[in-house]
C-alpha cells in the first residue's frame, strides 16, 4: 500500500535540499506526486506561501497579470499596486516585471514561494511565455517561483539550469538530463555541437549540405526549448518581415533542414498540435545537453571528487562559445547564459584547486574565466585576494587598475565591493 506521508516527507524534503538557490522550481510533467508535494508547500510553516491556479483565460500578459493580481489581492489586499500603477497594456515587459516583482516584495521580506499551479491549463501566447522569462530575472531573492504542470512549459529550461536559475523535481529526483524527451532506447545517430562554431554529425559523417546557415541555425533554436511556436521561429529569425514572409521563408528553410538530415529518414522538426518540436524518434546527442549535465553534477555530486569531476567535464566541453561566429539576438543571449555556467565551473575548480594548497593553479583558472569574461568583477576579487596571499601586493595595485580602466572603457562601474577590497589589500587589513 502506497503511504502518501511517507511519499509526502520524501518528495518535500527533496524539494527542500535541490530547491535553496533555484529562483524557478519545475514539477516536472513526468512526476506522480506533484499535488501531494503541491499541498506539503502549503502547509510549509518555514515560508509564506502564495498560490495562483492557471486557466485557459490565462492567455497573454494582460490577462496573467489580471488574474493573478485579483487572486493574491484577496489573500493580501495590497497586492497589484505597482503592476496597476503602470497598466497591463502599454509598458514594456521589463517595467512589467519590475512592477510585479515590488508587489511580489512587498508580501513578504522572509523566503516566500509563489505556486503557480495547473500551468497546463493556459495555452500561453509568445508575449506571457517571454514576459515569464524576465520575470524570473526580477524576482527578488526571497521569492522562489515553483511551476506545476502536466506539461513541459515552454521555456528555456536548458540555459535557465545552466545559470543556476531553474532546477526539473521529479518527485523527489533532481532531472540532471534528458530534460525534454525520455533518454534514447539506442546509441545516437545525430551528434550536434553547439559550443562552438555549431556543427552536426550524422553517423559519424560531418554534416555540409545546409544550402546555407539558416537550416542548421534552426536545429539548435529547436533544441533550446521543448516545444517552439512558427510565430517564435519567425520573430527570432525575420524580426524585418510581415508574417506572411517570415512564414513563406520559414518553410523554405523547414525543407532545408530536412534534406540535410535526409539520411535519418524522417523530419527531425514536426508539427505537434500548435508547435514544432524535435522528432522524438530521433536519438540525439547534444554537446549542450552534456555540458549542464556537468554543471549538474559540480553543483549536487555526493562528496567532493565527484563534484570536482563534474566541473572539470564541465570546463573540458565548454571549448569554445556557444554558436560562435553568430550574432542574432537568441544565439547571443544563451552565449552569455552557457558563458555563465563555464564562469561558474572555473570559480568552482579555483576554489577546490585553492583548498588543497594549490593557489598557482587556482589563479590560472581566475585568469582563465576573466578573459572570457572581463566584466564579472567577484572573479576579478578573488583574483586580487590571491595576489596579496601570494605576497604579489604590486600584482595586486597593477590588476585593479587594468580592470578599473577595461571596465570602464567596456561602458561599466567598479563595483564599491571592488574598491573596498582594493582598499583593503593595500592597507594591509
Amino acid at each position: 500500500m502506497i503511504n502518501l506521508g511517507t511519499i509526502g516527507d520524501e518528495v518535500y524534503s527533496s524539494f527542500v535540499r535541490n530547491a535553496a538557490d533555484a529562483r524557478v522550481v519545475l514539477l516536472h510533467a513526468s512526476s506522480r506526486y506533484r499535488s501531494v508535494l503541491i499541498s506539503r508547500l502549503l502547509g510549509a510553516t518555514d515560508r509564506h506561501v502564495f498560490y495562483y491556479a492557471m486557466s485557459a483565460d490565462d492567455i497573454t500578459v494582460s490577462s496573467f497579470l489580471s488574474g493573478l493580481t485579483h487572486d493574491l489581492a484577496e489573500q493580501v489586499p495590497a497586492f497589484g499596486n505597482h503592476v496597476n500603477r503602470i497598466g497591463f497594456d502599454n509598458a514594456s515587459y521589463d517595467d512589467l516585471a519590475a512592477a510585479l516583482a515590488q508587489d511580489i516584495n512587498a508580501l513578504s521580506t522572509e523566503p516566500l514561494l509563489l505556486i503557480l499551479d495547473e500551468f497546463d491549463q493556459a495555452e500561453i501566447a509568445d508575449d506571457l511565455e517571454t514576459f515569464l522569462e524576465v520575470l524570473i530575472d526580477h524576482l527578488p531573492p526571497q521569492c522562489q517561483l515553483v511551476i506545476n504542470s502536466r506539461t513541459l512549459p515552454r521555456l528555456p529550461w536548458i540555459a535557465l539550469i545552466a545559470q543556476k536559475k531553474a532546477i526539473l523535481l521529479r518527485d523527489s529526483e533532481l532531472i540532471i538530463r534528458d530534460f525534454y524527451q525520455p533518454p534514447p532506447e539506442a546509441e545516437a545517430r545525430v551528434q550536434v555541437f553547439g559550443l562552438g562554431p555549431g556543427h552536426v554529425v550524422l553517423d559519424n559523417e560531418l554534416i555540409t549540405a545546409w544550402e546555407g546557415h539558416l537550416p542548421r541555425l534552426l536545429l539548435f533554436f529547436a533544441l533550446d526549448r521543448p516545444v517552439v511556436t512558427r510565430s517564435e521561429i519567425c520573430h527570432a529569425f525575420w524580426p524585418e518581415m510581415n508574417t506572411d514572409q517570415a512564414v513563406n521563408v520559414f518553410h523554405v528553410t523547414k525543407r532545408r533542414l530536412h534534406k540535410a538530415l535526409d539520411p535519418v529518414g524522417y523530419d527531425i522538426l514536426i508539427h505537434d498540435g500548435n508547435y514544432y518540436r524535435i522528432n522524438p524518434a530521433l536519438n540525439i546527442g547534444y554537446d549542450v545537453i552534456d555540458f549542464v549535465e556537468a554543471l549538474i553534477e559540480g553543483r549536487t555530486g555526493a562528496n567532493k571528487t565527484a563534484r570536482q569531476n563534474g566541473w572539470q567535464r564541465a570546463v573540458e566541453l565548454y571549448q569554445h562559445p556557444f554558436l560562435q561566429g553568430h550574432h542574432e539576438t537568441w544565439i547571443s543571449q544563451r552565449r552569455a547564459e552557457y558563458q555563465s555556467g563555464y564562469i561558474e565551473a572555473l570559480s568552482e575548480l579555483a576554489r577546490i584547486r585553492y583548498n588543497d594548497k594549490k593557489p598557482e593553479l587556482a589563479l590560472n583558472l581566475l585568469q582563465r574565466a576573466t578573459a572570457d569574461d572581463p566584466m564579472r568583477q567577484s572573479v576579478h576579487r578573488d583574483i586580487m585576494r590571491l595576489y596579496t596571499e601570494l605576497n604579489r601586493r604590486s600584482e595586486t595595485a597593477g590588476h585593479f587598475q587594468r580592470i578599473s580602466t577595461d571596465i570602464r572603457e567596456r561602458g561599466g562601474e567598479i563595483e564599491p565591493e571592488t574598491v573596498t577590497l582594493y582598499n583593503e589589500l593595500m592597507a594591509g587589513t
